[in-house]
C-alpha cells in the first residue's frame, strides 16, 4: 500500500536534541509510518534536498480563542512553523458563557487582550454555554493547525456570578458552582485552569478583570480541584509584587504561596517571565523559585521569550502620542488626512510641542506610551542593529518627535518603530532561555494584535540565536521548540519525529529561515486592524500528515485537530 506522503532527501533533526542525520520520512493516515530510506511509492512526495525536516513547533501560550472562528489557518503562528497551540491563557476564555451573557466575557477580553469588540461581534457565532460544549464547537470548526484550550477564570467567574464577578469575593455557593464547572471542563478535555492576578489586566472602563477579584483562597480551591483529579496545568498572569522588589515581604509571600500550591496540589504551575529595566533583579528571583519548588517536591516551569517584548509603532497602528491631548483628535483622522496635515508647519509645531504633554490615560501592558527616545528604535529590517530615534534626532538636530514624523513621512507613513517594554537586555534573555526549567514560548498570538507581533519568536530563535549568534546548535533550538513544550503540556505523540507519532512536520532552510517585516492589515471581521508577520525559508508545513503550507502559501487543506486534555484521552 503506498504512503500518503514521503519527504525525501532531507536532513532529519528529530526534536530529541540528538545529532542530525539523513533520512526520508513516510506518512500514512496522519502518522509517521517509517523513517529511513523509503523506496515505496507515495501519493505525494516532497524533495527536501538541502533542507532540514523537524517536528512542528508547539506554542504553549496563545490567545486564539476568538480568532479561531474567523481564521481557520491560525495565522500568524502557522507561517512560523507552529503546528500546535495552547489557548485560553491568563484567565481569558470564551467559555463557560451563555450567548445572553457574552458581553461579560467580551468585557474581560477587550482591553486586557486587545481583541476587537467589533471583530468578536461580527466573527463569532455563539453556540455553547458550558465548557464541554465549547470544546465540541471547537472540534467541529475547520482548522489549519492543532488547538488545545484551558478553562479561564474570568469566564468561569462571570458564568457563575454574573456582574458580581467584577465587584466582590465569591460566596461558598459560588465556589462550589465553579468547582463543578471546572471538574466538568477537565473531564471534557480542558488542558487545565488559568487566571490573571495582574494589575495590567483591566476592562475598557478601567475596572479589574473578573479574576482579579478572586481571593487567593478561591484560587487554591480551584487548583485543588485539579489536584483531586490528578489532571491539568495551572497557568497564571502574576501579581503586582512580581514586577518590583520594593515590598520584599509581599514578594516572598507570593512566592511561598505559589510554591506551596504546587506542592499541595501536585499540579504543574507555569507563568510567563520577562526581565525589565526598572526591576532588573526580579527575573532571577523567579528562576530561583523554580528550583526551590522542585526541591520542595512541586512542579513549576517558566515561559520565556526569545527576544524583547517589542511594542510595534507606526502611524498605521499605534504611536506613543495617541493619548496625548494634542494628538488624540489628530490620530482620529483618516490616515490620508493625517499625512496631508503633517506637512503643514503649524500642525507639526502643535504636535511636536504636544508630544511632551501628559497622556490622558495610563498605558497598560503592550499599549503604546511615551517613553525615552533612547528606547524607541527605527525598525527598517528585522535583523538590526536598530538605531534609536534619539540618535537620529541628534544627527538631524531636531526634536525626537519631529524625527519620528519625518522618518515616517519618508516612507509614506509605512515605516515602523519598536519599543521594548520588557526583555530589553538580550544577555538576560539568553540566560532565561538556557534555564532548564524554562520553555521558549509565549507568543500571545491572537491577542494584542495591533500592538505586538510575537508569533515570530520561533523563527527569531532559529535565525538570530542559532544562525547569527551561534549560541545554540540547530538541534538544541529545535528541541526547545518541539519536545520541550510537548513534554510540559503532555502532548505525548507530538514533538518528535518517531514512528507512530502524529505527522506534524516542518521542512525549512536553516540558512534562510527568518521572520519578515510586519505589515498592518484590516483583515479581521468588521475590518478590524491587526499586525501580521510572515516568514521566509519554510518550504512546507505539514499538520497531521497533510501539507498545510508550501512556501508560506495555503494548499487548501485544513487538517488541524482539537487536542483534548489528559482525562478526555484516557480510555
Amino acid at each position: 500500500m503506498p504512503y500518503d506522503l514521503v519527504i525525501k532527501n532531507g536532513v532529519l533533526i528529530d526534536g530529541s536534541g540528538l545529532p542530525r542525520y539523513h533520512a526520508d520520512v513516510a506518512v500514512r493516515h496522519g502518522r509517521i509510518a517509517a523513517i529511513g530510506k523509503i523506496r515505496e511509492r507515495a501519493r505525494e512526495v516532497i524533495d527536501a534536498d538541502g533542507l532540514v525536516v523537524t517536528p512542528g513547533f508547539i506554542d504553549g501560550h496563545t490567545h486564539m480563542d476568538a480568532q479561531i472562528f474567523w481564521d481557520p489557518l491560525g495565522t500568524c503562528s502557522c507561517w512560523h512553523g507552529v503546528t500546535t497551540v495552547v489557548m485560553g491563557n491568563c484567565g481569558f476564555t470564551l467559555a463557560p458563557c451563555a450567548a445572553s451573557d457574552k458581553h461579560l466575557v467580551v468585557r474581560n477580553l477587550q482591553r486586557a487582550e486587545d481583541i476587537s469588540l467589533e471583530a468578536m461581534e461580527a466573527g463569532i457565532e455563539w453556540r455553547w454555554t458550558t465548557f464541554p460544549e465549547w470544546l465540541d464547537c471547537l472540534d467541529a470548526l475547520p482548522k489549519g493547525i492543532n488547538y488545545a484550550s484551558y478553562l479561564g477564570h474570568c469566564a468561569l467567574r462571570t458564568h457563575v456570578m454574573g456582574e458580581r464577578a467584577f465587584e466582590q469575593a465569591a460566596t461558598e455557593d459560588d465556589l462550589r458552582a465553579m468547582e463543578r464547572e471546572l471538574r466538568d471542563a477537565i473531564r471534557a478535555g480542558a488542558m487545565g485552569f488559568t487566571t490573571s492576578r495582574s494589575p495590567i489586566h483591566e476592562t475598557p472602563d478601567g475596572r479589574p478583570v473578573a479574576s482579579r477579584l478572586a481571593t487567593w483562597g478561591e484560587v487554591r480551591r480551584l487548583v485543588g480541584v485539579m489536584g483531586e483529579m490528578n489532571a491539568g496545568i495551572f497557568e497564571l498572569a502574576g501579581e503586582a509584587v512580581g514586577r518590583e522588589l520594593g515590598d520584599l515581604a509581599g514578594f516572598r509571600d507570593y512566592h511561598v504561596r505559589l510554591r506551596d500550591l504546587a506542592v499541595e496540589t501536585g499540579r504543574p504551575i507555569t507563568w510567563g517571565m520577562f526581565s525589565r529595566l526598572e526591576a532588573p533583579a526580579v527575573w532571577r528571583r523567579y528562576m530561583e523559585l523554580l528550583d526551590e519548588t522542585a526541591a520542595a517536591g512541586g512542579r513549576m516551569f517558566a515561559q520565556v521569550h526569545s527576544r524583547g517584548l517589542n511594542v510595534v509603532l507606526s502611524f498605521k497602528s499605534q504611536l506613543p502620542f495617541d493619548h496625548l491631548p494634542a494628538w488624540k483628535p489628530f490620530r482620529a483622522l483618516p490616515l490620508a488626512e493625517q499625512r496631508e496635515r503633517l506637512r503643514d508647519p503649524e500642525t507639526r509645531r502643535r504636535l511636536i510641542e504636544g508630544a511632551h504633554e501628559t497622556p490622558e490615560r495610563r498605558a497598560l501592558g503592550t499599549e503604546a506610551r511615551p517613553f525615552p527616545y533612547e528606547w524607541i528604535f527605527l525598525y527598517d529590517d528585522v535583523a538590526g542593529p536598530h538605531r534609536t530615534v534619539a540618535e537620529i534626532a541628534r544627527e538631524r538636530g531636531v526634536d525626537p518627535a519631529e524625527a519620528m514624523i519625518d522618518l515616517a513621512l519618508e516612507r509614506d507613513l509605512e515605516r515602523f518603530f519598536i519599543h521594548p517594554v520588557a526583555n530589553e537586555d538580550q544577555d538576560t534573555v539568553l540566560e532565561m532561555m538556557r534555564h532548564p526549567r524554562a520553555v521558549v514560548t509565549f507568543s500571545d498570538s491572537g491577542a494584542h494584535v495591533s500592538q505586538i507581533i510575537d508569533s515570530s519568536l520561533q523563527t527569531h530563535l532559529l535565525s538570530h540565536w542559532v544562525r547569527a549568534k551561534q549560541v545554540f546548535t540547530l538541534e538544541q533550538a529545535v528541541r526547545m521548540l518541539t519536545l520541550v513544550p510537548a513534554t510540559h503540556w503532555g502532548f505525548a505523540d507530538r514533538g518528535l519525529v518517531r514512528e507512530g507519532f502524529a505527522a506534524d512536520l516542518i521542512v525549512f532552510d536553516p540558512d534562510t529561515i527568518s521572520p519578515e517585516l510586519p505589515e498592518v492589515v484590516n483583515d479581521l471581521p468588521a475590518g478590524a486592524r491587526r499586525l501580521v508577520q510572515r516568514a521566509r525559508g519554510i518550504a512546507a508545513t505539514i499538520v497531521n500528515g497533510e501539507v498545510l503550507l508550501r512556501d508560506g502559501k495555503h494548499t487548501g487543506a485544513l487538517p488541524g485537530q482539537l487536542l483534548r486534555g489528559p482525562l478526555a484521552r484516557r480510555p
